[in-house]
């Protein structure tokens, strides 16, 4: 599965980039994140929990990030095990574009998942994964823009 898309944030490319290498911001964005802690410079481990459909799980994973092309580049790459619930493992590459007083992030992200969750059908999957990223970036952009004021 891939989904791309892209949001318009009211800061500077570098805030943006600053915000998406800061544990404490994407921890308040991701949807169900429980923990979320920086193993190094390019590793996190997370804990999230997730609902698809009747399905509700527990995942624990690692995050790797490379931030070697930033500012304008980012990507991140993880997976996680979500026990009975099957698991989960994708990546996304993020680019910045400043335009003006705004910065335009664009990001397309793959995601495989195996076990129950992939039994729900491709549909459902599909658009859980829409709900969660635009829910993701919403937030991200409104903590960024009150970060930055």
């Amino acid at each position: 599965m891939e989904l791309s898309d892209e949001i318009e944030i009211s800061v500077p490319m570098q805030t943006v980039y600053d915000a998406l290498n800061n544990v404490d911001i994407l921890k308040k964005c991701i949807p169900g994140c429980e923990e979320l802690v920086k193993i190094s410079d390019d590793q996190l481990e997370a804990k999230v929990v997730l609902k698809v459909g009747p399905v509700k799980a527990r995942f624990s994973g690692q995050v790797t990030l490379d931030a070697s092309a930033g500012p304008e580049k980012f990507s991140l790459s993880g997976q996680g095990n979500g026990g009975a619930a099957g698991f989960a493992k994708g990546g996304a590459d993020v680019t910045l574009l400043q335009k003006g007083d705004i910065t335009v992030l664009s990001y397309t992200a793959k995601a495989e998942i195996g076990g129950k969750l992939a039994q729900l059908g491709s549909r459902l999957i599909q658009s859980t994964a829409k709900k969660l990223a635009a829910k993701f970036f919403k937030s991200f952009s409104e903590v960024v823009v009150e970060e930055a004021a």
